[in-house]
C-alpha cells in the first residue's frame, strides 16, 4: 500500500515537472515572440523614418537646385540687359535727345523747358557772350544791334555757353525767336560750330505772328550735315497739347 502511494506521490511530481516545463517552454515562446515582434515594429519604425528624413533630403536638395538656377537664370539676364544697355565705350547710355535754344526774352525757353519736359530730353540753352539788352532788341531802330545783325547774312554773334558735345544725341530741337523773318544770326554761329552727321534736327521757333519760313531749312544749309525738317512756329501761348501735337507731327 505504501508503495503504491510512493508511486502515485511519483507520478503527481513528475506531472508537476512536466507542467512546468511546458509552461516555461510556453513563457519562453512568448517572450521571443514578443521580442520578435518589437525587434520588428523597431525596424519598420527606424524604415519608415529613414525614408522620411531621405525624402526630405531629397526635396530640399532638389529646392536647391531649382533656387540655384533660378538665381543663376536672373543673375545671366540681369547680365545680359546690363550689356544691352552699355555702350561701346563701356558706359551707361545717356538722353537721346536735346532740346538746344536760343531765348532773348524768355518765351523760346518756356516753349523748350515744355518740349524737354515732354520728351524726357536734355536742354541746352545758347547764351550769347554779349547779352541782348532791351534796346538791342529794338527791332523798330534801324541802328539796334539785333537789326544791324539781321542786316548782314555772314555775322556770327559769339556763343558764351559751355560747349556740348552731340555724340550721344540723335534727335536735336533746336530753337529760337523769328527775328526779320529768319533765325537769329547766333543760331547759325550753333550750327556751324557742330556735326550733325546722322542726326535728325527739328526746329521751332517762336513768335508773334511770323511763320518759321525757310529758317529751319537755312540753318540745314549752313550746318551742311545732319537732316533737318522744316520745323513750326509755336506762339507765346501755345500750352501742352499744341506742344505735344508739334511733337507727334515730327516723330
Amino acid at each position: 500500500m505504501q508503495n503504491k502511494k510512493m508511486i502515485n506521490l511519483k507520478l503527481v511530481l513528475m506531472s508537476v515537472l512536466v507542467c512546468s516545463a511546458m509552461f516555461m517552454s510556453s513563457c519562453g515562446n512568448s517572450n521571443q515572440n514578443s521580442v520578435a515582434v518589437n525587434s520588428n515594429t523597431e525596424t519598420a519604425a527606424k524604415v519608415n523614418e529613414t525614408t522620411v528624413v531621405e525624402t526630405v533630403v531629397e526635396a530640399t536638395k532638389k529646392q536647391e537646385e531649382a533656387t540655384t538656377k533660378t538665381i543663376e537664370q536672373t543673375t545671366e539676364q540681369v547680365k545680359e540687359t546690363a550689356a544691352e544697355n552699355v555702350n561701346e565705350e563701356g558706359e551707361m547710355p545717356t538722353n537721346e535727345v536735346l532740346v538746344a535754344y536760343f531765348s532773348a526774352t524768355g518765351t523760346t525757353k518756356r516753349v523748350a523747358e515744355k518740349i524737354a519736359e515732354l520728351t524726357g530730353a536734355d536742354l541746352y540753352e545758347i547764351v550769347p557772350a554779349n547779352p541782348y539788352s532791351s534796346a538791342d532788341l529794338n527791332w523798330h531802330d534801324n541802328n539796334s544791334r539785333s537789326t544791324k545783325e539781321m542786316d548782314d547774312p555772314n555775322v556770327r554773334p559769339e556763343i558764351g555757353s559751355s560747349d556740348i558735345s552731340l555724340d550721344q544725341y540723335n534727335t536735336i530741337y533746336l530753337g529760337y525767336p523769328i527775328w526779320w523773318g529768319d533765325a537769329p544770326r547766333i543760331m547759325a554761329t550753333f550750327v556751324e560750330k557742330y556735326n550733325f552727321d546722322g542726326k535728325k534736327v527739328i526746329p521751332f521757333c517762336t513768335s508773334g505772328g511770323s511763320g518759321i519760313g525757310r529758317s529751319g531749312s537755312n540753318l540745314g544749309n549752313l550746318a551742311g550735315s545732319g537732316s533737318f525738317a522744316n520745323g513750326e512756329r509755336l506762339n507765346s501761348s501755345a500750352d501742352t497739347n499744341n506742344i505735344q501735337s508739334f511733337i507727334n507731327n515730327n516723330k
